[in-house]
């Protein structure tokens, strides 16, 4: 299912990215809210349906419903990447205002602690509930709070644009509009295949010339590091070393808990530091971290409890430069990106990412054996190490258009 939902997000990415660049703001955010509740209510019904049918002595990926829910898994997940997308890289620009940083980190900061908290207790929710009730219960109230907020969220986005004097109804590039209008006839399905190639020809070509793609590559390569944070391979490994599952459920929430930490933090950084020197303060201070983590493997002294678990809090503290650079670089592409190609170039950051990520965790497959963590941190550490040198180095060499970008950041 993993593996099906980036495929689609590598090749859908910049199509649905094309589309939402070339539609309005409102009704294109509320189709997606829309196909993405009714993919999240099929997912539901198909475990509900597996729990109720006989089981058979057949593979599960045989089964009708398990195509159904990796296609509906696969499609939820797509149209949640382009409306966080159409959020963080348009509306919170249009809403908190280009020219004000100080009031644009602080948006970003309060979206990404909502956000941030709202998982916490989704997980913590979902977590008493099922050790109450049947998974079954679990899922209907589920898919009923899923019907239930979706017009909540209809309502709250025609309040937002009433409330910001219509913002939200600007045209996004007039020039570009007009251009795609006089394109020609809306292709049929003949050759949809052909607009689909050319939408995503075009994702990688705008991704690559945009003007703050160091940036942009400095977060891709922090994709890279699936093992030297909260995730299933560093649970595997903690699990193989024999530490109590208290622990370790306890080291996924300090992780979480630096997040949310992260989001007061970046804004005191934005203000003090100027934006492009938050990014590269949150991005030294992740590498310096994960080096000493990394450090502390090698000196082989982890079988001891100790040192185990200084080697959790550097990780754990390193969590709080990663999210502050998550911060602070999307403020970057916010800035940097024309609101004409900001859902293109940004669903198309998150395909090159997700394949990234993939070709990492493809490698860690086939090096699957604990005494291969090594080789997988420290990997993971140069891709932390790679990110931060591309950054500074594009802070300590600017061009005239990072300087004009830039001009407003008394820092830079």
């Amino acid at each position: 299912m993993g593996f099906f939902s980036k495929l689609i997000l590598i090749v859908g990415g910049p199509l649905v990215g094309k589309l939402m660049d070339h539609s309005p703001r409102i009704p294109a955010y509320i189709c997606l809210n829309t196909v993405q509740a009714a993919a999240q209510l099929l997912s539901a019904a198909m475990i509900i349906h597996a729990h109720t049918v006989i089981p058979t002595s057949s593979s599960m990926l045989l089964h009708p419903w398990f195509f159904v829910l990796v296609l509906a898994g696969a499609v939820e997940r797509l149209t949640g990447v382009a409306l966080g997308v159409a959020v963080e890289r348009d509306w919170a620009v249009l809403l908190a205002g280009i020219n004000r940083p100080i009031a644009l980190a602080k948006a970003n900061a309060v979206l990404n602690r909502i956000d941030l908290l709202c998982e916490i207790a989704g997980a913590s929710l979902f977590g008493i509930l099922l050790s109450k009730y049947e998974p079954v219960t679990c899922l209907k109230f589920a898919a009923g709070l899923i019907m239930w907020s979706l017009p909540v969220m209809i309502i709250l986005t025609w309040f937002t644009n009433k409330i910001s004097s219509g913002v939200l109804d600007r045209a996004k590039c007039s020039q570009s509009c007009c251009r795609t209008s006089n394109e020609g006839p809306v292709p049929d399905a003949d050759n949809i295949v052909d607009v689909g190639i050319e939408a995503i020809k075009l994702g990688w070509k705008e991704y690559m010339q945009q003007p703050v793609l160091p940036a942009s590559l400095a977060y891709v390569l922090l994709c890279l590091n699936v093992v030297l944070t909260p995730g299933s391979l560093m649970t595997a490994f903690l699990t193989q070393r024999g530490l109590n599952p208290s622990i370790i459920g306890g080291f996924s929430g300090l992780c979480a808990s630096m997040g949310v930490a992260a989001t007061f933090l970046s804004a005191y950084l934005v203000r003090r530091l100027g934006i492009l020197k938050a990014g590269a303060a949150g991005l030294i201070f992740q590498a310096s971290l994960l080096a000493m983590a990394v450090a502390v493997y090698w000196s082989g002294s982890l079988s001891q409890q100790n040192p185990l678990l200084f080697f959790l809090c550097l990780i754990v503290l390193s969590r709080l430069g990663h999210m502050s650079y998550d911060i602070v670089g999307a403020q970057i592409l916010q800035t940097g990106i024309p609101s004409s190609k900001a859902n293109l170039i940004g669903t198309t950051e998150i395909s090159v990412a997700s394949l990234v990520e993939s070709v990492m965790l493809g490698v860690a497959i086939i090096a699957n054996d604990v005494s291969h963590f090594g080789f997988l941190a420290t990997l993971s550490l140069l891709s932390v190490v790679g990110a931060a040198w591309m950054f500074c180095h594009w802070l300590l060499n600017p061009t005239d258009e990072q300087r004009s970008l830039f001009s407003f950041d008394p820092q830079s």
